[in-house]
């Protein structure tokens, strides 16, 4: 009987763990181009300024596409729609492992992005809709734990991979991760009827009225632009600033990570008691870590020690405002999440461009303070926010 009730339970939850997967190997491949950014602009002879803009380029596309191609999905069935963007994203990393050219590399990742578009638009609700009786939170707190295995496994092994094989190795190696996760969904994962009613034009006007949904939008804009200023070149700035040693620097991508999985936990359990407290963390918390980048360079273990409240305090932030924009719109939370992403991907594109131009003009020692500027501002909204939500 035990054995019965443990298979039923492993069958219930095989579909969010496929689901988890993929949103692993979709950050990982977002992000990894952050821990080759040196090798890139080496092979193509380009300054790592210029390379930043594959950051940049990726995010704006998602940040366009997301809600266009998710109206044009919304009458697909789930699951073939999954496997259909997953399709695109093999193929996609095929293509940059053998590219040419800087801009064949940055046209093989626009189809990541494209696939990226409507991936992350349905991601948070799939997990919903596909949990457990009574098992939503868990379910959404899996997919976003999958974004910080990403960030624990997925990017450092990427780095890894690029660093004794090659950039091109990495890129063909989230292919292939991809393949096998979408053989596995294919299997295991259940057909889903599209929410329709959810992703219908029509709800647009009536989101876009939401004051409450408006402030989301504009904070997480501001948060993910401080984050990304920072983030986009925390490889240059470890090597060039903190004078870490290239294990050093995998080790220190590894540490953001895990903290995301342990805010991922902390945030599961505590959050709906003290949701002032994950408020106000997600939010003036990356703006400190961020500021005080250029403090923490002096020695490797205090740089490494930002990395893990950088990355607690920014995990947070994902997860409370996923949570407040289905809360906020439960009828119509696919649109809601796809501008949720766009917006989402604004900031990333943003932060890689001013990381980028200081980097270029002033110094890279200075972008935890021009990230700082923003998270702050964001943290000004999120008091507000507080006093309208939650009294």
């Amino acid at each position: 009987m035990a054995q019965q009730e443990e298979a039923g339970a492993l069958k219930l939850w095989a579909p969010v763990a496929g689901l988890t997967l993929s949103a692993f190997i979709f950050n990982t491949s977002e992000f990894i181009p952050i821990g080759l950014l040196s090798d890139i602009a080496r092979d193509f002879q380009i300054t790592e300024s210029q390379a930043g803009t594959i950051i940049t380029v990726y995010a704006w596309i998602v940040t366009v596409l997301s809600l266009p191609l998710m109206l044009l999905a919304s009458k697909v069935e789930f699951k073939k729609l999954l496997l259909g963007i997953l399709g695109l994203f093999v193929v996609s990393h095929f293509l940059s492992a053998v590219a040419p050219s800087f801009i064949t590399l940055m046209l093989s990742r626009a189809g990541v992005a494209f696939s990226h578009s409507i991936f992350w638009s349905i991601a948070s609700p799939l997990a919903v809709r596909i949990a457990p009786q009574g098992k939503r939170a868990t379910a959404l707190s899996l997919v976003v734990t999958g974004t910080a295995v990403a960030m624990i496994a997925g990017l450092p092994l990427g780095r890894m991979v690029g660093l004794y094989m090659g950039w091109r190795a990495t890129f063909f190696s989230i292919g292939l991760v991809a393949l096998a996760v979408a053989i596995f969904l294919l299997f295991i994962f259940p057909r889903v009827p599209a929410n329709t009613q959810g992703s219908s034009v029509a709800k647009l006007p009536g989101i876009l009225k939401n004051p409450a949904l408006i402030g989301v939008y504009v904070l997480t804009a501001l948060i993910f632009t401080a984050n990304f200023t920072g983030y986009s070149y925390i490889e240059p700035f470890m090597a060039q600033v903190a004078h870490m040693p290239e294990s050093e620097i995998t080790f220190s991508l590894t540490l953001f990570g895990v903290a995301g999985i342990l805010a991922s936990i902390f945030f599961s359990r505590c959050y709906e008691q003290h949701p002032k407290f994950f408020f106000a963390t997600g939010t003036f918390g990356v703006g400190i870590f961020l500021a005080l980048m250029e403090l923490s360079s002096a020695h490797i273990w205090s740089a490494m020690l930002l990395c893990v409240f950088w990355g607690i305090t920014f995990t947070i932030f994902g997860l409370v405002f996923q949570a407040v924009v289905i809360r906020l719109e439960p009828q119509s939370t696919p649109i809601a999440m796809s501008i949720y992403s766009g917006i989402a991907n604004v900031g990333i594109g943003s932060g890689a461009l001013v990381g980028g131009w200081v980097c270029a003009i002033p110094a890279i020692e200075w972008i935890g303070y021009a990230g700082a500027v923003f998270a702050f501002l964001g943290g000004i909204i999120c008091f507000a926010m507080i006093r309208r939500f939650l009294g």
